[in-house]
C-alpha cells in the first residue's frame, strides 16, 4: 500500500577605495620607527621619509548588498594582519594574496549585520601602521531556508546528508561551497543535485560506497550570507551530527516473496512477505531505497497516489521508503498471500508479529534493496534516497563543481 565561493580577488575602484578610506572611524596611524633612521634597512626600522600603507575595505558604507567577500586592500605596502568581527562577534577567517596587499574573507557577508575591521601593515621600509573601519549590511528582501535529513543519533550505512531548500537554488556552486562534511575516517564522498519528489531544490552527499559502521558524521554548512539567487538570501548557518550503526541492509525478493535482513554480512532473519501487485500501477519499486522514516502507525489513502479509492486505514508499523508512497508495513489483510503471491497495492506487507519486531531491527539510513520481477523499475532521484541507483561516476557529475 501506498500512501564559499570567493570570486577571483580585484582590486577596488579609485572611488571605492575613496569612499572607504573616509568612512569613519576607518583612520590609519602609522608606528614610529625604532630609531628613526632607518639606514640599516632592517626589519622593524623605518626609513626617513616613508609612509605608511594606506587601507581600503570593500564593501564600504550603510546597507550595502550582502553576499559579497569583505576586501582589505594595502597600496604602498603590505597586510600583516585583519580581524573583521560581526556584531555578535563572530570573527571572519580570510586569506592574503600572494604579494601581501589584499586579504579576502572567506566567508559572505551576511545580510542586516554589522562589521569592525581593524588591519595592520607594513612597507618595506619597515613603518608600520593600522586601521580601522565599519560597515554594515541591508536586511535580505528574500529567505531562502534548508530542511537537513537525517535526523537521529544513530544512522543506517545507506542515508546520504541532504538539504532541502525552501526556494530554488540558481547558485548551485556557491551553495555547494559553503557546504562542508567532515568525517573521522576521512570517507571519499560527493555532493550531487536532484529535484525533490516535491519540487525542492536538493543536495546531497552521498559516499562512495555504503557509510562504515562506526564512523561519524559532521555537516558544517556555513550558508549564512550566501545568495541563492533570485530566491533570496540564508540568512543562518546550519550544522548536523550523527553516528552510522552496523551494516544492515534488508533484501527483498520479489520472485520468492520473502525479505531478508542482514547485520553485518550475515542473515539475521527472514519474512514471509507479499509486494506489489505485478503489470500496472501498483508494482514496487525496485532497486535499491534507503529506510527514510519509521512513522508507527499512519493512515493510509490510495486517492493521494493516484490509486482512486482502493484503500483508506489505518496501518501499523509503518516503515518508509519513498516520498510517493512506498512504505514496509503490518499487512493482516494481506495475510493469504504472505510468501505466496505479490498482491499489495505497491509496499512490502507483512504479518503484525513479524512487522512489530522488524520495525524495532531497523533504522534510518538502513538500505532497502528490491530485485525481481514484476518491479516498475527504480525510484527517480529525488524520490525518497534513490542516490544508489546511480553509478559513483554518474553520481559525481551532478555536483555543480564539476
Amino acid at each position: 500500500m501506498r500512501p564559499i565561493s570567493v570570486p577571483p580577488l580585484r582590486r577596488p575602484t579609485t572611488r571605492l577605495a575613496v569612499a572607504a578610506a573616509v568612512l569613519a572611524p576607518l583612520a590609519l596611524t602609522a608606528c614610529s620607527s625604532s630609531d628613526g633612521s632607518g639606514s640599516d634597512g632592517k626589519a622593524g626600522s623605518a626609513k626617513a621619509g616613508d609612509k605608511p600603507a594606506t587601507l581600503s575595505v570593500s564593501p564600504s558604507g550603510s546597507g550595502v548588498k550582502a553576499g559579497q567577500p569583505i576586501r582589505v586592500t594595502a597600496k604602498g605596502g603590505s597586510i600583516t594582519s585583519v580581524t573583521v568581527t560581526d556584531g555578535k562577534g563572530t570573527k571572519f577567517e580570510g586569506k592574503l594574496s600572494g604579494d601581501g596587499a589584499v586579504w579576502t574573507s572567506e566567508r559572505m557577508a551576511a545580510p542586516g549585520t554589522s562589521y569592525q575591521v581593524t588591519a595592520a601593515t607594513k612597507t618595506e621600509g619597515g613603518t608600520t601602521g593600522t586601521g580601522k573601519g565599519t560597515f554594515s549590511t541591508a536586511k535580505a528582501d528574500k529567505v531562502n531556508k534548508v530542511t537537513l535529513a537525517p535526523i537521529g543519533k544513530t544512522i543506517g550505512v545507506g542515508h546520504p546528508v541532504s538539504l532541502a531548500f525552501d526556494f530554488p537554488v540558481k547558485n548551485k556552486a556557491a551553495v555547494e561551497k559553503a557546504l562542508k562534511v567532515t568525517t573521522d575516517n576521512n570517507t571519499e564522498g560527493s555532493w550531487g543535485w536532484v529535484k525533490d519528489w516535491h519540487g525542492k531544490d536538493r543536495v546531497d552527499w552521498r559516499p562512495k560506497e555504503y557509510w562504515k559502521p562506526g564512523t561519524k558524521v559532521t555537516l558544517d554548512a556555513r550558508l549564512n550570507g550566501v545568495d541563492s539567487g533570485p530566491s533570496g538570501f540564508f540568512t543562518r548557518d546550519y550544522d548536523l551530527s550523527f553516528t552510522i550503526g552496523s551494516a544492515q541492509i534488508v533484501k527483498v525478493d520479489l520472485d520468492n516473496r520473502q525479505l531478508t535482513l542482514e547485520r553485518d554480512g550475515k542473515k539475521v532473519r527472514t519474512i514471509p512477505v507479499s509486494a506489489g501487485t505485478p503489470g500496472g500501477e501498483k508494482r514496487s519499486w525496485g532497486g535499491t531505497t534507503v529506510l527514510m522514516s519509521k512513522e508507527g502507525t499512519i493512515n493510509m489513502n490510495s486517492e493521494t497516489v493516484g490509486l482512486g479509492d482502493a484503500y483508506n486505514k489505518m496501518v501499523d508499523y509503518s516503515m518508509r521508503l519513498t516520498w510517493s508512497g512506498m512504505y514496509a508495513h503490518a499487512a493482516p489483510w494481506n495475510a493469504a498471500y504472505f510468501g505466496r503471491a505479490n498482491k499489495s497495492s505497491g509496499c512490502i506487507g507483512m504479518s503484525t508479529g513479524e512487522a512489530s519486531s522488524f520495525y524495532q531491527q531497523v533504522r534510518v539510513g538502513d538500505p532497502f534493496v528490491v530485485t525481481g520481477n514484476g518491479h516498475k523499475g527504480v525510484p527517480p532521484q529525488g524520490n525518497g534516497f534513490s542516490n544508489w541507483n546511480v553509478s559513483w561516476a554518474e553520481w559525481q557529475q551532478r555536483s555543480a563543481l564539476r
